[in-house]
């Protein structure tokens, strides 16, 4: 299956009366990775590319597509042929499945497939996205969810050049938040690059580039006067011990991303860090990352909705769960000049979820 007929699938799912009629043909599942090109080099402390290859699902039943995707990355040891490989291990199970029981279903999928979480969470969105159209509402309405109550996202600054960094601020003049990598020699220039083209409020992610507690509190201590909300995971996951040390030396929020996979993790992270971010792709999709989200929330911890460099696909499934969480950063389709389709909106940084059935999404022409 090409890109294009590959991605013209989700025009099939509307409206839901053609889905009617289409009959009871038996359902299929098609995977795909496909190339994300990057507008700009991505660098953070684990790699630096142009480009992203992600996996694809889509899934029809009914006359109903649902898509899915999943972007793995190789901080979690995994990559785009290993999600499809997982997928396919599992492929008569999803065909076999009622997908009205999503819950078993899924149960069933991690049982089956060790790891591979976003291959996981290709199935799981795919599936989810199905069920929202057969129904016809929202995945927001689903959860029982008001979109206005989403919140602003960030918009994501990568490492590079001090002069390229101000070029980069400047082109993210429509959102009124920043999201900046750090977590090298070249934290302070690039923060103050950042300073000197923009007054915003900034949230910075070191991605566990600090393996020294000490310079963990000095870098986070010079932080706070630069005007940083927030700092992600400034060490690396395995050292719960030395940034509860941290915590307790430095006076803005620490957010747990790496060292927060799966909602198992939430418990022992709560005296080391204010709060947990969120991805569905490390989480293997919308309900683990449903649990996880109220599990923090349960421990009177933070929640942080994230992504991967993905397409709409990923983000928007993100999206139709943002309106749970204190803060966002679901940016990743708009760092890819070549998004197969159009989902969630983001309009002077706040999300804008689709009102159409499922994850609303539509193939771009």
């Amino acid at each position: 299956m090409n890109r294009r007929s590959f991605v013209k699938t989700a025009a099939g799912a509307y409206p839901l009366a053609q889905a009617a009629a289409a009959g009871s043909a038996a359902p299929t599942l098609e995977t795909r990775i496909m190339r994300l090109n990057l507008r700009h080099t991505w660098t953070t402390t684990m790699s630096s590319s142009s480009y992203r290859d992600t996996l694809h699902v889509a899934y029809s039943r009914d006359g109903i597509t649902g898509h899915g995707e999943g972007a793995p990355i190789v901080r979690y040891h995994e990559d785009a042929e290993g999600a499809r490989k997982a997928v396919e291990s599992v492929r008569q199970t999803v065909l076999a499945a009622n997908p009205m029981q999503f819950s078993k279903l899924m149960a069933e999928v991690f049982e089956r497939v060790k790891g591979e979480w976003a291959g996981k969470a290709a199935i799981d969105i795919a599936i989810m996205d199905w069920v929202g159209q057969k129904l016809g509402i929202p995945l927001y309405s689903y959860f029982g969810l008001d979109p206005k109550d989403a919140p602003l996202t960030t918009f994501s600054i990568g490492i590079d050049t001090p002069e390229i960094t101000k070029q980069k601020t400047r082109e993210a003049e429509a959102f009124p938040i920043l999201k900046v990598k750090v977590g090298l020699a070249t934290d302070e220039p690039t923060i103050e690059a950042v300073r000197s083209v923009t007054k915003k409020p900034l949230r910075v992610d070191a991605n566990e580039g600090w393996k020294d507690k000490e310079e963990a509190v000095r870098k986070i201590n010079w932080l706070e006067k630069m005007g940083v909300e927030f700092i992600e995971q400034p060490m690396p996951a395995e050292m719960i011990e030395e940034t509860r040390w941290v915590r307790s030396r430095v006076h803005i929020p620490i957010i747990a991303d790496e060292a927060c996979q799966r909602a198992s993790d939430i418990p022992k992270l709560k005296d080391a860090f204010d709060g947990v971010n969120v991805k569905l792709d490390k989480s293997g999709g919308m309900l683990e990352a449903y649990r996880m989200i109220s599990i923090a929330k349960s421990l009177g911890m933070k929640t942080m909705l994230g992504c991967m460099v993905s397409s709409s696909v990923s983000v928007t499934a993100a999206a139709h769960l943002s309106p749970l969480v204190n803060y966002a950063d679901l940016d990743g389709n708009l760092l890819i000049a070549n998004d197969p389709f159009r989902g969630v909106e983001v309009r002077d940084g706040r999300l804008i979820l689709p009102d159409r059935p499922g994850l609303g999404l539509q193939p771009r022409s």
